[in-house]
């Protein structure tokens, strides 16, 4: 008999919060996915949550399915005209086989039941098609910006990160894809925020929340003072790095 799916859902509680503060993908990263696919026809992208990734694709491809399992997260998403929103689990998307010419899943296939998305994704795409999944770490600011986020990453909030975690922190590195990985090229998120944003998109951390569910307290409220002090009346430059791994099918 099969296991049944599970969703564990680390992010609706936030989902407004979440579509604010996170930063966008780039345009390059978009471009280069739809110039590695036969056919740009359609695009699925898996796990959407506010709709970043799948914004991004529109531009590229006629049409964009974008789903995830959570209510909450496609109600506050993206809405465009060439975007298809839909509620369903990676694994199990409900898509005519051989119907998409790419797979994407951005900072979300630590989440999923491995074995049972890519048998998902070869299921949907079409001969040729591309399977792509991408995530991003911490961001780079300046040294005495990147000491106090770092300690509220591993010090303060570290043991509530969920222990998928490790595949990000292993960048993707240790899940076996199902077939050779194509070469890439580098990808990088930049962005430039005041602190008042970056406070906010730590606040979206899925650690951070389930410290406040324990302890009654904001965990990022710790490191604002020196953050704060740190960082100054500016706007920062922030980057984080992207790492990127696509197949064919």
């Amino acid at each position: 008999m099969t296991a049944e799916l599970t969703f564990n859902d680390h992010f609706s509680g936030g989902s407004a919060r979440y579509a604010h503060y996170r930063p966008d993908y780039p345009d390059e990263l978009f471009r280069f996915l739809a110039q590695n696919c036969s056919r740009q026809t359609l695009a699925l992208d898996c796990a959407t949550g506010s709709g970043q990734a799948a914004l991004g694709l529109s531009h590229y491809f006629d049409g964009v399915i974008a789903i995830d399992a959570s209510e909450t997260q496609i109600a506050s998403a993206i809405a465009n005209p060439r975007i298809r929103y839909r509620k369903a689990l990676a694994e199990q998307t409900g898509l005519e086989g051989q119907s998409v010419d790419l797979v994407s899943v951005a900072q979300a296939l630590h989440w999923f039941d491995h074995p049972r998305f890519f048998s998902e994704a070869r299921r949907v795409l079409r001969p040729g098609g591309l399977l792509a999944a991408w995530c991003y770490e911490l961001c780079s600011v300046n040294d005495a910006c990147d000491a106090e986020v770092q300690r509220l990453y591993e010090d303060i909030v570290g043991e509530f990160w969920p222990p998928e975690r490790r595949f990000i922190d292993a960048h993707y590195a240790t899940i076996e894809f199902p077939e050779p990985c194509i070469d890439s090229p580098g990808f990088q998120m930049q962005v430039g925020w005041h602190v008042s944003h970056m406070l906010g998109y730590l606040r979206t951390w899925s650690a951070c929340r389930r410290y406040e569910d324990q302890h009654g307290q904001d965990p990022v409220s710790i490191i604002e003072p020196a953050l704060s002090a740190a960082w100054g009346d500016v706007k920062r430059s922030l980057r984080w790095p992207i790492t990127l791994r696509a197949c064919r099918f």
